[in-house]
């Protein structure tokens, strides 16, 4: 049961490369929609392997809803969106479809990343590029979100443990806690205050080419919201049964949200039908 935090990155980036030969596609690559032979969004290989989900005692800023870190199995490979996906994106689907927003939203544009969507549309949106390119698109769940964010990392980031507005779209007023005292929030004079996410990409991504998973916009997963990892499947690839529960993880952080709310382990519920300016998406696609 080896971790693959345990592997170096030229090992990381080897597995990655076998995983996507194993499959048949690049490293990095995207389908093609049916209806207008236009490319589908931009997905990278994650390979299999075993990880850490959670935060340690002793990480600066962290909850205890991401305790107990628990050893989880990503038994298979997917694919994950390099980016959240984007207003563009998202748009090729209202043409064809006829969705159209309520008048009384803020709404993105171009590359920015799609928000104020409620998880019932993007489950159409899921289901229309499915049909659009044959293969099966869905929401990631938190652990494979979190393996695919770390990338083999175990700090609070895939940066490290600290990081400014120069890596993460963050609130600017609310940086990472001082590192002796664990507290001294305090402006950071360097970063301007964001009103608005960011175009994807615009931050470095981490090893195996995954942008803006910290910062930016929040990402829905499929998992079911609980207050702790005791529960959390030992298979990455599980969703566990909702039963009565309405609310939903999600993972990232924002440019609305303190910088501590970023991190990998990171995690905060949100209803099922729940839009905001600060909620986005990410993909998975099925490999095989």
């Amino acid at each position: 049961m080896r971790l693959v935090a345990e592997l170096d990155a030229t090992a990381l980036r080897m597995a990655q490369q076998r995983a996507a030969n194993a499959v048949g596609v690049s490293v990095y690559f995207s389908d093609t929609l049916l209806f207008d032979g236009s490319k589908g969004p931009d997905m990278a290989v994650i390979p299999p392997g075993w990880f850490e989900i959670g935060s340690s005692e002793n990480e600066i800023g962290r909850n205890a809803d991401e305790s107990p870190q628990k050893r989880v199995h990503v038994s298979k490979a997917f694919a994950i969106g390099r980016f959240t996906v984007t207003a563009e994106e998202w748009a090729i689907f209202a043409t064809h479809t006829g969705f159209r927003p309520g008048r009384e939203l803020i709404w993105p544009k171009g590359r920015e990343p799609i928000v104020n969507v409620r998880t019932p549309d993007v489950l159409r949106y899921l289901a229309w590029l499915s049909a659009e390119t044959g293969f099966h698109y869905r929401l990631p769940t938190e652990a494979e979100w979190e393996y695919a964010a770390r990338a083999g990392t175990t700090g609070a980031f895939h940066y490290g443990d600290d990081i400014s507005c120069k890596e993460v779209s963050f609130r600017s007023n609310f940086p990472m806690p001082d590192k002796k005292t664990g507290r001294s929030w305090s402006f950071f004079p360097r970063c301007a205050p964001m009103q608005w996410a960011m175009e994807v990409g615009t931050k470095q991504p981490n090893l195996w080419g995954l942008h803006d998973v910290h910062g930016n916009v929040w990402e829905l997963t499929s998992t079911p919201w609980q207050p702790n990892h005791l529960m959390t499947p030992r298979d990455a690839h599980e969703v566990p049964r909702a039963g009565n529960n309405v609310r939903i993880v999600t993972k990232g952080g924002s440019w609305f949200d303190p910088a501590a709310a970023s991190r990998s382990a990171s995690r905060w519920p949100r209803m099922t039908d729940e839009l905001d300016v600060n909620l986005g998406f990410r993909l998975v696609r099925e490999l095989g």
